[in-house]
């Protein structure tokens, strides 16, 4: 199996598919490179397509440490050096946005060219002085306990918020078991500590800095990330991004609107 080593000597686990020019996926917290096969399969028939399981996720080494963005940057950047990748797309869903804008705080833009956030939680989802609409830090506690508590309750039971199925998405029950799996391969310290991370940490400025050519993918629906304090604001920030709003969908447009979204990237990549 495909792995190397991260910033401080974990084990992490990657999927390389196809060849051409590399498109990089990160995924949300909680999921692992296995969640981009709907964007991985198609697209590798033309482009080298590469994934990562973040640190405590999938085939990952469960560490008990190291999901500050930092960190999560570094071992993105050392995925990078390892298969020693140039002229990169990365593609970010949920709180993966958050790694792709450190990674280009810290490491630049040497190896990347573009980028594609999805349904992302930046810039800053938690409510502060300065950012009055954001989610109240009372009622992140009171959900993270609930979800902490029994996990695989949790998941199961926000599946319609995800897919959106309340608004008329049709999704089949087997691939909303699956994706409940597949958010419950990681640790218990990785699903407490990632989220912490992606709602909790402010790259406003950061996101108002970046130079290269980004696409902004977001439902309107979406309960993770609301749009208007994520996806809309974040397109506010960064200069000359390009947006798009997908009516009626949830947080896993990339899974319930696949096609589109994957049309949207090709697009992209060939434009930019």
């Amino acid at each position: 199996m495909p792995y190397f080593e991260g910033a401080d000597g974990t084990s992490l686990f990657y999927t390389d598919w196809g060849s051409g020019d590399p498109v990089v996926f990160i995924a949300g917290a909680w999921l692992s490179s296995s969640s981009w096969e709907f964007q991985m399969l198609p697209l590798s028939e033309s482009m080298r397509c590469v994934a990562v399981d973040r640190r405590g996720h999938g085939k990952s080494d469960w560490v008990g440490h190291g999901y500050d963005y930092d960190t999560l940057a570094d071992d993105l950047a050392a995925l990078l050096d390892h298969l020693d990748l140039r002229d990169v797309t990365l593609v970010a869903h949920s709180m993966g946005g958050g790694e792709v804008i450190r990674y280009l705080t810290r490491h630049g833009y040497d190896r990347v060219s573009r980028a594609v956030m999805i349904s992302v939680t930046a810039p800053l989802a938690i409510r502060t002085a300065d950012n009055p609409g954001g989610i109240p830090q009372e009622l992140f506690d009171a959900a993270l306990a609930v979800r902490t508590k029994d996990r695989p309750q949790w998941m199961a039971q926000n599946t319609q918020a995800f897919f959106a199925t309340h608004l008329g998405k049709k999704v089949s029950s087997e691939l909303i078991e699956w994706t409940v799996q597949r958010c419950l391969d990681c640790s218990a310290k990785a699903a407490v500590e990632a989220v912490k991370t992606g709602f909790c940490t402010d790259l406003r400025a950061e996101a108002a800095a970046l130079r290269l050519p980004t696409l902004i993918l977001h439902g309107d629906a979406d309960a993770s990330a609301p749009v208007a304090i994520c996806g809309r604001r974040l397109a506010e920030l960064v200069p000359g991004s390009v947006y798009k709003e997908y009516p009626g969908t949830g947080h896993g447009i990339f899974m319930t609107d696949a096609d589109e979204v994957n049309q949207d990237i090709l697009d992209f990549i060939a434009k930019s």
